[in-house]
């Protein structure tokens, strides 16, 4: 008895904080999207139920469809190119060199910066009057580009900058696998004759996979998320351009004059929905292996 006890006393911290921060948050959601709130019964209580009225609404609405395709581009975009360019990263500071640990460290500043800070770099960076971009454009002769006005290349923009934050998250992940596998199979797949290439692509990339897929599961549940850099940046405009279901669930509840707490939760719960999917098939993957 007392040795259940003192493993209760040690797992009592663990699960108050996941029923506080987690279970709670997430039935009050829950709750909110079921129910019919105005202003008054958002802060006093008392909203009748609605079932599942708000998100028929949600649903129905084309604002979620255009939502929906822009997160799914944003988040496809920004994995190809984080973990490419991070995997790439990681291949190459896995040789010893001069100033190595320096040039890594240098490499983890975007992700460390806070996220108001890089959005507001880059949205300085993309400025169409004064920015750095578009001055370079112009020494080469190319004319300027309206990176955050322009509904061609607002959702670009903030790709791009949210694949400059996330690139050294995927560095670390991957560069920590690539410095666990074991030297003796590299090593023979070099005796055999195997060329750099084809020792990376028929050796040390499959046994990088397991923390290739926790590497793509975390970045997917971020960037799913993402809504400081796309609202400093654009707001989610122009004219919705740029809005991910995560901008449009903050814009539903507290964007407009007439807030829409319900659908707004709706979004919300449809977000977590995705996570949680991404979560079961990375699961299934892994018990697959």
């Amino acid at each position: 008895m007392r040795a259940r006890l003192a493993a209760w006393a040690f797992v009592a911290p663990l699960v108050a904080y996941l029923l506080v921060c987690y279970a709670y948050p997430l039935y009050t959601n829950v709750d909110l999207s079921l129910r019919e709130h105005t202003v008054r019964t958002f802060v006093h209580g008392g909203a009748p139920l609605a079932g599942f009225v708000n998100y028929a609404t949600v649903f129905a609405d084309p604002a979620f469809r255009t939502a929906l395709l822009h997160t799914v581009v944003f988040i496809a975009v920004s994995l190809v190119f984080q973990y490419t360019i991070g995997l790439a990263l990681a291949v190459f500071f896995t040789r010893a060199f001069p100033l190595s640990a320096t040039l890594r460290a240098l490499f983890l500043v975007p992700w460390l910066l806070p996220l108001i800070v890089s959005a507001s770099t880059w949205a300085w960076l993309l400025n169409s009057e004064s920015g750095l971009v578009n001055a370079a454009l112009g020494i080469v002769g190319v004319s300027p580009v309206n990176w955050l006005t322009s509904p061609s290349w607002s959702l670009v923009s903030v790709t791009i900058a949210n694949i400059w934050i996330g690139v050294p998250f995927n560095l670390v992940l991957l560069h920590s696998g690539l410095r666990t596998l074991p030297a003796e199979v590299t090593e023979a797949s070099s005796l055999d004759g195997a060329s750099g290439w084809q020792t990376f692509r028929y050796v040390t990339f499959p046994l990088l996979r397991p923390v290739s897929a926790i590497t793509l599961l975390l970045g997917l549940v971020y960037t799913l998320k993402v809504f400081d850099i796309i609202w400093i940046m654009t707001r989610g405009g122009p004219s919705g351009s740029s809005s991910t279901l995560a901008t449009w669930s903050y814009e539903l509840g507290f964007g407009s004059p007439l807030p829409r707490f319900g659908p707004s939760a709706a979004v919300g719960n449809v977000l977590i929905l995705m996570a949680l999917a991404a979560g079961l098939v990375y699961i299934r993957a892994q018990e697959r292996t």
